[in-house]
């Protein structure tokens, strides 16, 4: 198995941004040091009550000026945000300021919050985001100038000053339950994966198809499938318990729209389960209702929290049921004392990890 350090960069209270980029550093060093594989981050934007992070590619950079052999990157870039030659450049840079260390998350973007102050369709997201890929091999080509004419993206003629270090990019991620979507990160030899509000029962069947689409694709390498989910571990589970299950029950209030003056939480979480109930997808409704209530969260092993023995135990059997090989954990969540945090991320990492490494679930 493969572990990385994923973080929304949440804001925090009595922190200012720079404080929490500066937290945000010593987590990634102290994982660097303790042998994690990754460190990835989200993009978000408009926001101030919930994420403070819309610049991943500034992330990746700090983060790798932070750290040795970690590979880093987001997790991942909007592209419909972008223009394409723009995002080029940018990861072009990226890859090269990291001396190949990057990592490639590519989304269509989930919250249509994020688009509205760009000026941009949410419902024209998808395709540009598919055929960026094509761009970037395009792009990266032996060809320079390069031009580029597709549906999306129209480059008529541009020289990148900087090629990645990585050919013919770097590796790219593509956190996805949808299996067209899976059938083309597949061809395409995309790396894939889910979060918690996906049950994981229903997961598994969806990414066998995958992993036979990767195999009849010709990759000769296996693929990382992700999970990402908040964790926490302490020296016992009563101790773990009580320092982090509410506060993980609280670790995704950003998930909720800005409350309005005089709302409650709970009328919030109300709000937010409701509109979940009208969607198809059961499974993943029953989830994201609940994801507020610290026992249902505890009882459905949303979250993996403990001692060292109990988290290994719990990952090693979501990742058997769920068919993954990449765990993302989310470490710093709600208001967690930096000291909590940092001896959670010490223990997984001296403990949980070399315990798991050598786990294959596929």
């Amino acid at each position: 198995m493969k572990f990385a350090h994923f973080s929304h960069i949440w804001a925090k209270p009595n922190m200012t941004p720079h404080e929490r980029y500066e937290q945000l550093w010593r987590e990634l060093g102290l994982c660097d040091d303790l042998g994690f594989d990754y460190g990835f981050c989200v993009e978000h934007h408009c926001r101030p009550d919930e994420s403070w992070m819309s610049s991943p590619s500034l992330y990746a950079v700090g983060a790798g000026a932070r750290t040795k052999r970690m590979r880093v990157g987001p997790m991942g870039y909007i592209v419909p945000l972008y223009p394409a030659l723009r995002l080029a450049e940018e990861i072009a840079i990226v890859d090269q300021m990291l001396g190949g260390r990057m990592e490639c998350g590519l989304v269509p973007g989930i919250n249509p919050d994020y688009f509205k102050p760009f000026g941009l369709d949410y419902g024209f997201r998808k395709s540009p985001t598919m055929e960026f890929v094509d761009y970037m091999r395009v792009a990266y080509g032996d060809t320079q100038p390069y031009s580029y004419n597709g549906e999306n993206h129209k480059t008529p003629g541009a020289q990148l000053s900087v090629l990645p270090v990585q050919k013919p990019h770097p590796p790219l991620w593509m956190m996805s339950r949808d299996p067209e979507t899976l059938e083309f990160c597949a061809k395409n030899g995309i790396n894939s994966g889910y979060f918690l509000v996906y049950p994981r029962e229903e997961a598994a069947p969806k990414y066998r198809v995958f992993l036979e689409q990767w195999k009849a694709a010709g990759w000769k390498h296996k693929p990382n499938l992700a999970y990402c989910t908040v964790v926490y571990v302490d020296e016992t589970d009563e101790k773990a318990i009580e320092k982090a299950l509410f506060r993980a029950s609280r670790a995704y209030e950003g998930f909720l729209p800005a409350p309005k003056p005089g709302e409650t939480f709970e009328q919030r979480a109300a709000a937010h389960a409701e509109m979940f109930t009208k969607r198809g997808e059961t499974g993943a409704t029953r989830l994201m209702a609940n994801l507020f209530n610290p026992q249902f969260i505890m009882e459905n092993e949303l979250v993996f929290i403990g001692s060292p023995k109990t988290v290994t135990e719990k990952l090693r059997n979501a990742a058997e049921k769920g068919l993954f090989n990449t765990f993302m954990g989310e470490f710093n969540f709600s208001d967690l004392p930096e000291e909590d945090l940092m001896r959670s991320i010490r223990l997984f990492g001296e403990q949980v990890i070399p315990a798991l490494r050598d786990f294959e679930p596929y």
